[in-house]
């Protein structure tokens, strides 16, 4: 007896026969591993202004106390590192996190646009474009501010006084009642600053697993009000120097 084979069974292919979808490669570096990264410079370049915005305060009792500071800095461990040495260990430190943090956050950045070759719906566009242009926009103004400032306050270059270690001549030049643009320059770019480090503490506080839904809100209070007490700080010195309150 000849067995039939009915054309819905033939038009069928085997399932083994099928072929397999192609599997996305994985990336040579871990995206946790590049978080990482992002949140151990965060951490050390937010100690770091912690500690150059003190030193700052030390202007608002005079001369002596901010000119000494800028001697004292230079001054740690001399016997080891010699004139200057802990703070070329504190810029090569610096160099190193912002290198880092740069590099990071761009290829995680360029990652997930490749992700995402679907647009953001409706309710998630608005705040996925304000995030992605508070990150990208603040943090290239922050790193023309670095610039900026290494060249106006650090070397000199920029300053109108622009003598070593005199920092309250240098302070006082820079931001003079006719140099006011100076003054405004410097109060957006801390401004941006404040955008920048208020969603970076957040991100590396998820980053490090110490969020939850009980501690968020409590979490972003404080990312807050730290980010704005530090900039604060840094901003009350060119304001002071330009309205001549010191």
């Amino acid at each position: 007896m000849a067995t039939q084979v009915s054309d819905r069974g033939s038009a069928k292919a085997p399932a083994s026969s099928a072929a397999a979808p192609a599997r996305p490669k994985r990336p040579r570096i871990p995206a946790v591993l590049l978080k990482f990264v992002i949140a151990v410079s965060s951490v050390l370049l937010v100690l770091y202004l912690v500690v150059h915005m003190l030193g700052n305060l030390q202007i608002f009792f005079g001369p002596e106390n901010i000119d000494g500071y800028a001697v004292w800095i230079r001054t740690i461990l001399e016997p080891l590192l010699g004139n200057e040495g802990f703070v070329w260990v504190i810029r090569v430190v610096l160099t190193a996190a912002v290198v880092g943090h740069i590099w990071a956050a761009t290829v995680l950045a360029l990652r997930a646009k490749r992700a995402r070759p679907v647009k953001y719906a409706a309710g998630n566009k608005v705040k996925g474009n304000y995030t992605t242009r508070t990150m990208r926009w603040g943090g290239v103004i922050v790193l023309l501010f670095i610039i900026y400032h290494i060249l106006d306050l650090t070397t000199g270059t920029l300053n109108p006084n622009g003598e070593h270690l005199a920092v309250w001549d240098n302070v006082h030049a820079d931001f003079a009642p006719g140099r006011w643009y100076v003054t405004i320059w410097y109060v957006i770019a801390l401004l941006a600053i404040f955008f920048h480090l208020r969603h970076g503490l957040w991100s590396a506080v998820q980053t490090f697993g110490w969020n939850s839904n009980k501690r968020e809100p409590i979490l972003k209070a404080i990312a807050t009000g730290f980010s704005g007490l530090l900039i604060l700080g840094f901003l009350i010195v060119p304001i002071s120097v330009t309205f001549g309150w010191i």
